[in-house]
Parts: structure tokens; sequence; C-alpha cells
């Protein structure tokens, strides 16, 4: 096992295109590292770099504190698991994982154990004399994590490898890789453009956009406290509700005012985001969450200190133990630049409802035990202390006091 480092690490492609750029990031040893972004952003090529699949243009790359720069992938004993599952379909399951072992003039016997371990880790045993083809998807994802897995590298890196499967089976495989990291301990960088599989896998993971590194912190951590609005907008599902609102001082204190409401801020939260009272009387983006709202009858008294807000439903999508409402409030959606790159890179199935005139289109969401139906008014109420402040030019979270953490 052993840690990877990148330093200043950028790539750059024929006519002056950098898809990496001065891309530092210290993956510790044993650690599941995801990176995850937008397509174009630069994960799989930061991973190929990895594995010495791409050459690097500037920087240098560390595998167990040696630089691997010039190494070619066979020396620097990482093994890499590819989207498409790349398994010899005239060789069975057990020749499958055994092909790269007995190209290293491995003992038979140890091949054996090696083959026997993983195929019983990734419950392959009943399939080892099949060959490809009378494989189901998971069944071929999982042989290919076999072959990694029998090298015992120092470093697993994986490109998407979940994403030909279809979600229920993308959930169950997500599960195994959890298991199989917590076994085996080994070093594990991910790519994936699925912001759901990066905050149920990582240990920590590392945002990408535009060959720019945004934030590394864990799942928790970048969802709590994004550092950015592309960060906010990307991380999470569904993704944050912005709105350009005013930070106001009145008779019972600080308040955000938008679209005809008024949601006091905590005093709490001033002391929480350093520099937030420069902004008092001065116009911000505010940020809130689906999951800080529920319904008030829903709430059953749990919401004391929350704030009201009433609403019509356009839209309710039902999800079994909690429902989406989707509702309109009477402002402009944020034209932002990250804003609109986090929009972009959100899952094409979030089909909006096209906007009406000059207004914005809000989720939230509440319990099932709620009622609601499209077309319905209901009262809502928010959580007013997880309210998040970003500046209006530079797009910077308003008093995130850590920045960019690697």
């Amino acid at each position: 096992m052993a840690s990877i480092v990148l330093n200043s690490v950028d790539k750059i492609y024929a006519g002056g295109v950098k898809a990496v750029n001065g891309l530092n990031l210290e993956i510790r040893d044993g650690e599941f590292m995801v990176l995850v972004g937008p397509s174009g952003c630069g994960k799989s090529t930061a991973l190929r770099m990895i594995a010495g699949l791409e050459d690097i243009s500037g920087g240098e790359i560390l595998i167990g504190e040696k630089v691997v720069n010039h190494l070619p992938p066979k020396d620097r004993d990482i093994a890499m698991v590819f989207q498409n599952y790349a398994l010899y379909p005239h060789m069975t399951v057990e020749e499958n994982l055994a092909f790269g072992l007995k190209l290293r003039k491995m003992p038979k016997a140890e091949i054996s154990k090696r083959v026997g371990e993983a195929a019983k880790m990734l419950g392959l045993e009943q399939y080892l004399k099949r060959k490809p083809a009378a494989l189901s998807g998971g069944q071929r994802q999982r042989v290919a994590m076999g072959r990694a897995i029998v090298r015992e590298p120092q470093a697993f890196l994986m490109d998407e490898p979940l994403s030909n499967l279809d979600a229920k089976l993308r959930v169950s495989m997500r599960a195994s890789l959890n298991t199989m990291h917590e076994r085996l301990g080994v070093t594990t960088v991910y790519v994936t453009h699925d912001q759901v599989e990066a905050m149920t896998l990582g240990d920590r993971v590392c945002v990408l956009r535009d060959g720019l590194l945004q934030q590394v912190d864990t799942p928790q951590n970048l969802f709590d406290n994004p550092v950015n609005l592309f960060v906010a907008g990307f991380m999470g599902s569904p993704s944050m509700n912005f709105v350009n609102a005013e930070l106001v001082r009145g008779e019972g204190g600080a308040a955000v005012a938008f679209a005809g409401y008024r949601l006091p801020v905590p005093q709490s939260t001033f002391a929480e985001k350093p520099g937030l009272e420069q902004y008092l009387g001065k116009q911000l983006i505010l940020g809130i969450r689906p999951s800080d709202f529920e319904d008030s009858v829903a709430a059953n008294g749990h919401a004391g200190g929350w704030v009201r807000l009433p609403v019509r439903a356009e839209v309710t999508e039902e999800l079994g133990s909690e429902i989406n409402v989707l509702f309109l409030i009477d402002a402009p959606p944020v034209q932002h630049q990250d804003t609109v790159a986090a929009a972009d890179a959100g899952d094409e199935e979030d089909a909006t409802l096209p906007l009406v005139g000059d207004k914005s289109l809000w989720t939230a969401r509440v319990n099932s035990r709620s009622h609601v139906r499209p077309g319905q008014n209901i009262e809502l109420v928010v959580d007013t202390h997880n309210l998040h402040f970003f500046d209006p030019a530079s797009g910077l979270s308003i008093g995130h006091t850590a920045g960019i953490r690697v």
C-alpha cells in the first residue's frame, strides 16, 4: 500500500488546452479518494496520469514516496478497473482472474490461492468455470475487480466502473466496493461524475471543474460547508436552491429578504460565518438545501423556531420515504457562472419545468406523512440555522474559513 501525491500536476493538450491545471492532491495510504466533477473536468485525465497511461506536462506524481513521472504503467504497481470490463471473452472467469499473475510467472499454488480468495470475497466461486458472455453486467464488473485484487497492488485506480450498470445494481455494487475496501485497506482512487456515488463511497472527495481543484473534504463537509456556489450546487441531490437576496437588519435582528419572504438569520450564524456582517444592507446569494425544509403539518411540532413559508406545490415527486415538492418563488433564477456550470453538470434526467416569467423553481424535500398534491397550497418550515450565503461577484461561500482543503 502507498500514498499518492500530485504536486502541481498539469496536462496540456495540443492547442494549449489545459485538461488539468496545477493539481495538488495528497491521497493518504489506505484512503478511498473519489475524484468527481462534470464531463470534461479533468478527473479521468488525472487518473490516467497516475496510472502512467497519460504523460504529464508539468509537476510530479509520487506513489509510495517514489517519483513515477517517467515510469511505465507496469512498473507503478497499480491496478486499474475500467468502465468497460475489458475481460478476455475466450477465457473462463478463473482464467481471467489468473491471467495477469501467469504473465508474472507466479507459482501455480500462489495463483490458485489468490484467485480463490478474490472469488470468495466477490461471490464469484460458482462462476469460475463460466465465460464472460454467460455473466450479467454486475458479475462481469466483479470479475474485473477481482483481476485487480489478485495483483495485490499498492493502489487501485477505478474509472467510472459502475456507470454501465442499472441503478439498483449500482447501489449493491457500491456496497460491495465499500466492503472490499474495508477488508483490503488498499489506497483507492475512484473517478465518477455521479455525486451520490462520490458521497457514499469516498473517505474524502475531490471536486474538480475545468481542470481546477475546487475543494477536497469529507462528503459531509462538502455538503455542509461548500467552498463556493459550484460545489454547493454540484454536491447534493436534489441540488441546493439559490436566490439573489438582501441581508437586512430590523428591530427583531438580522434577516435575509427575497421574493416577498423574510427569513430571520440567527445571531449564532454571524459567529459561525466571519465576514457575514459586512454584507448587512447589501445583496448576496442565499442557498437553502431541499432537506432543510419540512411540511409544517408533518413536522408535528418538532420544528420549533423554524420559519414558515407558504407556497404552492407545482409538482410533487413521491419517493416512498419522502416527497420532493417543486414550487415557484417570485424571483429570477440566479445567473452566475458557478450555478450555471453546476446545473449543466447535473443528471440529464433532472428535467426542469418551463419557467413561468421571471420565477425560480425550488425544491423542498418533505416527509412522506405530508399528503401534499400538485396545485395545493402548503406551508413549509425552514431551518434557518442551515442557511448558506455566497458572494454574488466571486461566488465564494461567505465565512468559509477552511478554504480549499487538501
